[in-house]
């Protein structure tokens, strides 16, 4: 077998499977498994944020490969596609050559629905967002109209790099001048819920509770980078709303008093399902797996309410976090099922208070100091349990297959 080319398949491999989003430390595992049925038990592997390393024999040339070239972040159906090739490697069913050909096919993998679709999907799960908030119906038709507005930005601003760094203030700013000019012309309140709920797509809750998990796994580069990059985010959209704020001349959303729900007690439990609709438009979810993503959804969402029930709002979220990603592994388990990272990593924006956070950064930014310090403090918290609850889940997880299995066996 030719090592060359069985170094570049690791490296091709690790790559995607950082655009992913998969922890570090789950791609080096996946990777030295890989190298181990084709015949090299020794590799050496390093993921960080920017590049991958592989040397096949200690003491051998390392090679490393920059994981820019894969364009950023990977829809569902790509990961998905990208996760059919990890499997066949770690049976050594696939040749290496084939394998790096079948990544860069999953890479450059065209979306399986059209802009339209894709935009619709967008303005779905920002009405989904919306309704978790617990809004009133002004909220909810302002957060979708919001939404195909930052869905057409996100559309047409995804093409250039320079942009895409520059597009989560833009949205914030967007968003809150227009909703602030509303409410002063008497159109509509200037409501956190309604200006929140359209941003989410850019709350980087994924990133930092995937930080916290490799902190965790003692992964200080990446994790330590994951956080940094997620906070800058934070206050970015952060300083899009105070930024409008302070233009069109009306006070912060700090000072603005939340309405309360007048959809009915049924419309944080209609969120889930339509945060789970709008992500499979959104990220063109592979071909029959919406109803598992929805049953991940689901089984998280409402782990995390009776959670919060019986321990608190802190320990809610390490319990949603917990069972949403043990049945995640448990429906990869299941023939058809899709990969854990496809059905978990939308659970985040559920699960991680991505947007009380950008709410405390608003108020911490903005007048009421001492108020976004509370939120920014609480919030920090949830997502620490939060990141907790998936690095404990997973080996959980596989505890409970290893005794299952022997017990089968026997």
């Amino acid at each position: 077998m030719d090592e060359q080319e069985l170094q570049q398949f690791l490296l091709y491999l690790g790559s995607a499977l950082t655009a992913a989003g998969e922890a570090v430390n789950q791609i080096e595992e996946h990777l030295v498994k890989v190298a181990a049925a084709y015949g090299a038990p020794h590799a050496r592997v390093s993921v960080l944020p920017t590049y991958v390393v592989v040397s096949l024999e200690p003491g051998r040339p390392a090679t490393l490969e920059p994981t820019r070239q894969l364009r950023g972040g990977l829809r569902l159906d790509q990961t998905a596609a990208v996760y059919d090739v990890l499997r066949v490697a770690e049976r050594g069913e696939v040749t290496p050559r084939d394998g790096s050909e079948q990544v860069l096919a999953a890479v450059n993998m065209p979306p399986r629905f059209s802009a339209v679709v894709r935009t619709a999907g967008h303005a779905v799960l920002i009405g989904g967002i919306c309704l978790i908030l617990a809004p009133t119906w002004g909220d909810v038709l302002l957060a979708v109209l919001f939404g195909v507005v930052v869905g057409l930005m996100r559309l047409f601003g995804g093409r250039w790099a320079s942009a895409q760094m520059i597009m989560p203030v833009i949205a914030a700013f967007t968003v809150s001048a227009a909703t602030f000019v509303l409410a002063g012309t008497g159109w509509a309140d200037a409501d956190l819920r309604a200006m929140v709920a359209p941003l989410v797509t850019f709350l980087p809750g994924a990133m930092l509770t995937m930080g916290v998990v490799e902190l965790s796994a003692y992964e200080m580069v990446t994790g330590s980078s994951r956080l940094v990059a997620g906070a800058l985010q934070l206050l970015l959209l952060a300083f899009g709303i105070i930024g409008a704020a302070h233009v069109v001349g009306v006070p912060t959303p700090a000072a603005a008093d939340h309405v309360p729900n007048t959809i009915g007690w049924w419309a944080p439990w209609l969120g889930p399902l339509v945060v789970g609709v709008g992500n499979y438009l959104l990220l063109a979810g592979p071909p029959r797996s919406l109803g598992w993503l929805l049953l991940v959804l689901y089984a998280g969402w409402i782990s995390q309410y009776l959670g919060n029930l019986v321990l608190g709002g802190y320990l809610s979220g390490f319990v949603g976090a917990l069972v949403l990603t043990i049945v995640a592994y448990e429906v990869e388990r299941v023939p058809g099922g899709p990969p854990a990272l496809v059905s978990f990593l939308p659970g985040f924006w559920l699960l991680v208070p991505g947007a009380l956070t950008l709410i405390g950064m608003t108020e911490y930014l903005g007048q009421d100091t001492v108020r976004g310090a509370e939120d920014l403090i609480g919030a920090t918290a949830s997502m620490v349990s939060v990141a907790l609850g998936v690095l404990c889940g997973h080996p959980l997880f596989r505890a409970v297959s290893r005794v299952g299995e022997k017990a089968v066996s026997r």
